[in-house]
């Protein structure tokens, strides 16, 4: 059986789908995850993914690294897929992607709705989180997830950073964008290193000066220097991990290392976390969550 797996959202929500895919990957002998550009590094780090495939929302206009319709339309065809299961987001119909995939000739189409397009419809449960919704969404397509698989995001193996990171424990802090102001991360990092935590900061290209400003003399500065697999490796040997953006905080999950959340999240799939409001928490009270979390873990 040939499988795809539709998830038209970003870096976030395509790991939160992984659950999901490991379901579908049960009995399918070849999966592929279509995503937002946005969401394909996310795709490639999930296990049991076989091909992904960058494509344009049918809601969204093409942008330069899009696909467009038609393109993303005789892929499609081309290469015949048997089942497609789409993971649209909570308040985001289906239905757009479900025509898309009638007119590409899928043989079976199932997705959270009930509408006439779809060969199995489900209704997800209310607030019922998106890891959840995705994984009952394949059950009720006949994809159960694997004996002892518990239902934790997971990605393929990290790699060694060691290189990057230096020898011995550390905790990360990734400041985000909108979680914290810089000040208030660079007094998390300096109360941090004073509790006596090797710190290591992470950022993407984009935020090199936010990091460079986070770290100051106190951390290991890794601003722009690590690629979704690479950060994988950081934050799986990271003794805890101060996020201050969701996706930061579902891929550590995803590596297993306890996490401690500077913004909302419904859950961290049974890994250990604390999650701290954006408004009136305090650097103390971030070196004092992953004090307990790490006493939790001893």
């Amino acid at each position: 059986m040939k499988a795809l797996v539709v998830r038209p959202d970003g870096f976030c929500s395509v790991l939160l789908a992984g659950p999901a895919v490991r379901a579908v990957a049960t009995r399918a002998a070849h999966v592929t995850v279509m995503c937002e550009p946005d969401g394909a590094p996310a795709a490639r780090l999930l296990p049991h993914v076989d091909d992904v495939l960058a494509w344009d929302a049918p809601w969204e206009p093409p942008g330069p690294d899009r696909t467009d319709g038609e393109g993303s339309l005789r892929v499609l065809r081309e290469a015949c897929y048997d089942v497609a299961l789409v993971l649209a987001a909570q308040g985001r119909s289906p239905l757009p992607t479900a025509r898309l995939l009638r007119m590409a000739r899928v043989r079976r189409i199932g997705a959270d709705g009930d509408d006439g397009l779809l060969d199995v419809g489900h209704r997800r449960l209310p607030g019922q989180d998106e890891a959840a919704a995705a994984l009952d969404t394949a059950a009720a397509m006949g994809f159960l997830p694997r004996a002892g698989d518990d239902g934790r995001l997971r990605v393929i193996p990290p790699p060694d950073t060691t290189g990057l990171t230096g020898n011995g424990p550390y905790v990360v802090v990734h400041p985000g964008a909108d979680a914290w102001t810089p000040d208030r991360c660079s007094e998390a990092v300096a109360e941090l290193a004073d509790a006596g935590h090797r710190v290591v900061v992470t950022g993407g290209p984009e935020e090199t000066a936010l990091t460079r400003y986070v770290s100051g003399a106190t951390a290991v500065d890794l601003g722009g220097r690590t690629d979704p697999r690479r950060l994988t490796g950081v934050l799986h040997a990271a003794d805890a991990v101060v996020a201050g953006a969701p996706g930061a905080a579902h891929l550590a999950a995803a590596t297993g290392t306890p996490v401690v959340s500077l913004v909302p999240l419904a859950c961290l799939r049974g890994v250990p976390g604390i999650v701290l409001g954006q408004d009136d928490t305090t650097a103390r009270d971030v070196a004092s969550a992953v004090r307990k979390l790490l006493a939790e873990s001893a």
